[in-house]
């Protein structure tokens, strides 16, 4: 039977192939298929907000999402917050927009930096990351993995103080203990506090002492070549806008005939999403619209695996030390119980290890060729 089309449906090459079955395979939908099942599983974004009391973080995530996640919120009295601990606090909401369904979570810290002893303050918060990942490497190890939930910490919005002078000691040790854990997004509060130069002047200082102590804050990444131009001009104003000066509203005032979200003050009013008065409009498009999947990129990629690697090395370490524990043992004769390897550390997870040191060896190797065709370059 004779399936080729006929002659006079379809236009044949020189060669006698029909000339749309030759060019045209059908991979290009590709990008339409993974579209259409990311869209039905939904996507998840953890988001964690840190810094002292009063400085608009739980109105700036409203603001950010639409959203009332603290409306269940209890505010404490001055006696309370003299004894408030660093804890942590998540909230999980649903948000639906044009068919696309985003399980938002927000981390929140209360009580961070408002004791008067603030030494290392931030050891809850590393550890609330560091659990995050332990969860996530379990699950990922365990023998059920198609519904892994991923609460993982993809970027964290630490606010800065708009009063003083640049940034705080307690500043300087919180992004220092996390900036290996996860993305650091610095937040200069409450800009509306500050005249326009005295914005620019405190975001210089700020940038100046992220360079001086080697801090590292979440980079964003190179444009290729084959962006537009607007969106290269987009994400060179937003690399400049480090740190994000931002004013949080809730609340709809009126100016000039127009219903805005902002601040009405005496001599006049300031609007949130007026890319004139602060950077909220930077804030959101850099975590909504540019850069929120680089950001899931970025902590799976580089921190969780940074992670990962090392559990792998401390097993493959434990399962050594037990093994030479009981080879003593058998040679020495003695009657000593024997310690047992833990149950986490099966066959399967020996082949694992096995896999992940062949692959670091190689890695290794590639990189020393690597260095050497540099050195052979430079000389």
């Amino acid at each position: 039977m004779d399936f080729s089309p006929l002659a006079s449906d379809t236009a044949s090459s020189p060669n006698g192939e029909p000339e749309d079955f030759r060019e045209y395979v059908g991979f290009a939908t590709l990008p339409n298929q993974v579209h259409r099942k990311s869209v039905k599983k939904g996507f998840e974004f953890t988001i964690m907000v840190a810094g002292e009391s009063g400085l608009g973080k739980s109105t700036l995530v409203n603001s950010l999402f639409l959203t009332d996640l603290y409306q269940d919120r209890q505010f404490l009295n001055a006696e309370e917050r003299i004894t408030q601990t660093v804890e942590i606090v998540k909230h999980t909401v649903d948000i639906e927009e044009k068919g696309v369904r985003l399980r938002l979570t927000v981390v929140d810290t209360p009580g961070f930096g408002d004791a008067l002893n603030n030494t290392e303050c931030w050891r809850a918060v590393a550890d609330y990351v560091e659990q995050q990942f332990e969860q996530y490497f379990r699950d990922e190890s365990g023998l059920d993995r198609r519904n892994i939930q991923d609460n993982r910490v993809h970027c964290c919005l630490y606010f800065l103080s708009p009063f003083g002078h640049g940034m705080r000691p307690m500043d300087i040790e919180f992004i220092r203990a996390l900036h290996d854990r996860v993305n650091i997004v610095p937040i200069l509060g409450k800009a509306d506090s500050l005249t326009p130069t005295e914005v620019e002047s405190k975001k210089q200082k700020i940038r100046d002492e992220i360079d001086q102590y080697g801090l590292r804050i979440y980079q964003f990444p190179e444009c290729d070549s084959d962006e537009d131009e607007e969106f290269k001009t987009q994400d060179e104003e937003l690399k400049r806008s480090i740190p994000f000066a931002v004013i949080g509203s809730n609340t709809v005032v009126e100016t000039s005939g127009r219903h805005v979200r902002g601040r009405m003050y005496p001599w006049g009013v300031v609007e949130v999403e007026n890319p004139l008065h602060c950077d909220f409009l930077k804030l959101r498009t850099m975590l909504v619209k540019t850069h929120m999947q680089d950001l899931k990129d970025v902590t799976r990629e580089t921190h969780y695996e940074n992670y990962r690697a090392q559990c792998i090395q401390n097993m493959t370490r434990m399962v050594v030390k037990e093994r030479n524990k009981n080879k003593l043992t058998r040679e020495s004769g003695t009657d000593f119980p024997i310690p047992e390897i833990p149950s986490a550390v099966d066959r399967d997870a020996e082949q694992m290890i096995r896999e992940k040191d062949e692959e670091l060896r190689r890695m290794q190797e590639m990189l020393q060729k690597i260095q050497k065709q540099m050195n052979k370059d430079l000389h």
